[in-house]
């Protein structure tokens, strides 16, 4: 993929502070920012830099950064720096949806501007997608038939290529400077989660992390598997889903090649895998059996550090490591930190 090609980000939820931690990206990180542009509404993210310009972040003391139409992503290189350039996406709004509160109209915008977003990325005309945080509520409220960004875009994918969903699988990857993880599933419930766990399931989310990761490192990762259960099942004393699922997929990721082991103890092995300056871990990733499993230990270690990859896209899509902050929309007090990181690690894949 040619890497002059611009990145492209979703507004996330207008009612969070999505748009707010844009503005501050695009105000604090210009060189960083250069050849980026939003997908979303003009109105909500002007109404963003506004927010933003009262805690006397802009250009100049009490002045909003210039927001400013584009037709296209093809226009977002020309646009100078200290702006933020967006393409409208859908109608303009006719009104703005109150901070902070579950609305389906801020629902129907942030679907629109991810789908709007990755049919871009598939089409070749963005290099990258990184999206702004949305809210499942608001998305549900508007009658979106998928919990989250990572349903979406697999679905938009499957529609690309001609497939079922279920032909293209994709794996949630939450990576920091400290540790990454990848999750065997997602937003589904604890039983539902429990469920997931399947030689099929396991193996599978091996295999889609050697790929990505061989890509992204440059050489084979060295994987650890965390077990479902306390102590991995303590033999089977906890339950069997060790023995029955995740050690046969170990066994056959091995046999094809894979650098796994496991698995192993959940309380002890995101330790064992944590990267520090002076102690570098002994894993590159670890595979979580779930999403509160993997997710925990990594936003403890740095939640403003912390980055969400999908893994299995035929695009390259990053994410902040935060929600839609509704207690403190609308404030201009958000942090761009995480954010500037996942454009960060989206310009990394693309290289």
């Amino acid at each position: 993929m040619s890497t002059h090609l611009p990145i492209a980000l979703t507004m996330g939820d207008a009612a969070g502070i999505g748009g707010e931690v844009l503005v501050k990206a695009f105000a604090t990180e210009p060189a960083l920012m250069a050849g980026c542009f939003v997908a979303g509404d003009l109105a909500h993210l002007r109404r963003a830099a506004a927010a933003v310009a009262a805690t006397g972040v802009g250009p100049a003391p009490g002045m909003a950064l210039p927001v400013a139409l584009i037709e296209g992503p093809e226009q977002a290189h020309a646009v100078p720096a200290g702006c933020l350039p967006v393409v409208q996406v859908g109608a303009p709004s006719a009104t703005l949806v109150p901070w902070g509160q579950v609305d389906a109209q801020a629902g129907r915008m942030a679907a629109e501007s991810v789908i709007w977003a990755a049919r871009q990325a598939l089409r070749g005309e963005v290099a990258a997608v990184v999206t702004a945080p949305l809210h499942k509520e608001a998305l549900a409220a508007a009658g979106v038939a998928f919990p989250g960004h990572t349903e979406l875009l697999q679905a938009e994918a499957a529609a690309h290529l001609g497939r079922s969903i279920a032909e293209v699988p994709v794996r949630m990857m939450l990576a920091s400077p400290a540790l990454r993880v990848v999750l065997v599933s997602i937003h589904v419930s604890l039983r539902q989660a429990i469920e997931a766990v399947t030689f099929e399931n396991v193996l599978q989310t091996l295999r889609i992390t050697h790929a990505a990761l061989s890509r992204a490192l440059g050489h084979p990762p060295r994987i650890a598997v965390a077990g479902l259960n306390p102590h991995a099942g303590e033999g089977g004393l906890f339950g069997r889903e060790e023995i029955d699922f995740i050690a046969p997929a170990v066994t056959a990721a091995r046999a094809e090649g894979m650098q796994v082991e496991g698995p192993r103890a959940p309380d002890t092995i995101f330790m064992r895998a944590r990267h520090a300056p002076d102690h570098p871990g002994e894993f590159d990733v670890v595979v979580a059996m779930y999403h509160d499993q993997g997710l925990i230990p990594v936003k403890y270690l740095g939640l403003d550090e912390g980055v969400n990859v999908t893994l299995g896209l035929p695009l390259v899509r990053t994410s902040p490591d935060h929600g839609t902050a509704f207690d403190i929309a609308g404030s201009g007090r958000a942090d761009p930190a995480s954010l500037l990181a996942a454009v960060r690690s989206a310009r990394s894949l693309v290289l």
